[in-house]
């Protein structure tokens, strides 16, 4: 290529990324990433793919990190927030808490795993409160919280019981645990958003609440925008992926009606994308995805 072909190449590609910013800039809803699409990349370069993709914020999964949140020496803790600050990324919150350990779970008959566990979950929310203030730690993590030696009642009650044990911790550390319902075919748990908002209901604070994830609907029997609206009082994060966890706009999925839903009520928390099929590659994915959401948002009416 000739000097003038290639300053016009790189011309080109700066105007697309001015027009990009542009495109981004004027969003209504703030938009963040799981990291672990971007698995094994380096933190930084990945915070800086996310940030030029157009996504606004970062949700990290500790398991993405490290075995064990105590091989996070503060100074590392530092520089990612560091890193995040520098890039202009906000640290959204942690997901997929409990993947490692191994022997991690939270609703087992097995008191002493299960109290243990629990002080573990503490030290997810110092890390949490170490990465970024007024974050989000969605509770997920299917195999780790379904019934394990007890009846799922049981189950539900230990739950219970460990979100109470830790709630005035997540508040002093700046973070909103959101439980998040999830499909019975992976844990028989909280299977629905009305079975997570009756223990936000129950535990009445203000560090225990709720998330939508479009993903985790195989359990529900309402239109998904009825629910939100039903529910919106304890909806605190969503969760933004095709039925079969692709990408947005891969499928046929309309998910016009839910976020007008969350325009109507005003909805200020982070839209964030997890997907489960990573084999477009995570620039790909982070681009289409935000290239979607415009468009997305060309078609809703904000008041």
């Amino acid at each position: 290529m000739h000097r003038r072909q290639f300053l016009g190449a790189a011309a080109a590609l700066a105007g697309m990324a001015r027009l990009r910013r542009v495109e981004v800039s004027s969003l209504r809803f703030k938009y963040a990433i799981c990291n672990e699409v971007f698995e094994k990349w380096d933190f930084a370069k990945s915070v800086r793919a996310m940030r030029e993709a157009g996504f606004q914020g970062v949700e990290i999964a500790p398991f993405t990190l490290g075995d064990d949140v105590d091989g996070l020496t503060p100074a590392r803790r530092r520089e990612m927030r560091d890193i995040l600050k520098s890039e202009g990324v906000r640290f959204a919150g942690l997901h997929w808490l409990l993947i490692t350990p191994k022997w991690l779970h939270i609703t087992t008959a097995d008191r002493t795993i299960r109290e243990k566990s629990w002080a573990y979950f503490r030290k997810l929310i110092d890390l949490c409160g170490d990465l970024g203030e007024n974050a989000i730690m969605v509770l997920g993590s299917p195999k780790q919280r379904g019934s394990q030696g007890n009846s799922r009642e049981e189950a539900t009650k230990h739950l219970k019981d460990g979100l109470a044990s830790i709630a005035d911790h997540a508040r002093s550390r700046g973070a909103t645990i959101a439980l998040e319902a999830l499909a019975s075919k992976d844990t028989d748990v909280v299977n629905t958003v009305r079975e997570a908002v009756r223990i936000v209901d129950e535990l009445r604070h203000p560090a225990i609440q709720s998330m939508f994830d479009f993903h985790n609907t195989a359990d529900e029997t309402e239109p998904f925008d009825r629910i939100v609206r039903t529910h919106f009082r304890a909806i605190r994060h969503v969760h933004v992926n095709e039925m079969d966890g692709r990408y947005p706009g891969t499928g046929t999925f309309d998910f016009r009606p839910v976020f007008q839903v969350l325009a109507d009520l005003r909805y200020a928390g982070w839209v964030s994308l997890e997907v489960f099929d990573f084999k477009p590659g995570p620039v790909e994915i982070a681009r289409a995805s935000m290239d979607y959401f415009v468009k997305l948002e060309e078609q809703i009416a904000f008041r």
